[in-house]
């Protein structure tokens, strides 16, 4: 079986990853809403009709309402690779928001991820 790339992975499969790995690490739900509002501007009922159109990672940083600009301050190493030289524009997004809630189940505090 061919493997899918991280673009056109659903949106929908992925948040609730995102939601049980903070909770392991004895975060919350609302942490990670927080982090996603920040970075593309999305609220709680555009995160839900995301989730609700089953959309992938791609749209659903193409939809986002307003990418924010401060993320091009996250640095790091995500999967073994630097976010920061990523050269694909929409995997960096993806990647982004994966280091994100690295950060956050690695026990950061918000004021720190949230740049």
């Amino acid at each position: 079986m061919a493997r899918q790339q991280i673009t056109e992975i659903s949106f929908a499969k992925v948040y609730p990853l995102y939601i049980a790995k903070a909770e392991r690490k004895q975060r919350t739900k609302a942490e990670v809403d927080a982090i996603i509002y920040w970075l593309t501007g999305y609220d709680e009922a555009g995160i839900e009709k995301q989730v609700a159109n089953a959309v992938s990672m791609a749209a659903f940083f193409a939809q986002a309402p307003e990418l924010n600009p401060d993320r091009k301050m996250i640095t790091g190493v995500i999967c073994g690779i630097r976010v920061e030289e990523i050269q694909e524009p929409m995997v960096q997004e993806i990647r982004y928001l994966d280091k994100l809630i690295d950060e956050l189940a690695k026990g950061k505090t918000m004021e720190k991820i949230l740049r």
